[in-house]
């Protein structure tokens, strides 16, 4: 399933049109996105929480040589699923 899919799901269920679905949809993500920018959590209850946390720098290995090189630190977005949607995935 893709935006489009989302966005005629949201228009059929809500009596709106596809365009102005997805452009509600665009600005949902967007919001989200802004917020892990920042470094704020987002939490949507019944469905999940997004949260930005650090990865530390490492060590890895260039997998066709062998050689060591340092990985940089970086952040990531991790996204952890409510109760509810955890029950409706698991019956």
């Amino acid at each position: 399933m893709n935006t489009a899919d989302i966005a005629g799901v949201v228009a059929a269920e809500q009596g709106i049109d596809k365009a102005a679905a997805k452009r509600i949809i665009d600005a949902t993500l967007k919001a989200i996105a802004d917020a892990a920018k920042s470094g704020d959590e987002v939490s949507l209850p019944g469905f999940g929480k997004f949260k930005v946390s650090d990865r530390p720098a490492r060590e890895g290995r260039n997998p066709a040589t062998g050689a060591t090189l340092t990985i940089a630190a970086s952040k990531k977005v991790s996204f952890s699923p409510a109760k509810a949607l955890k029950d409706a995935l698991n019956g």
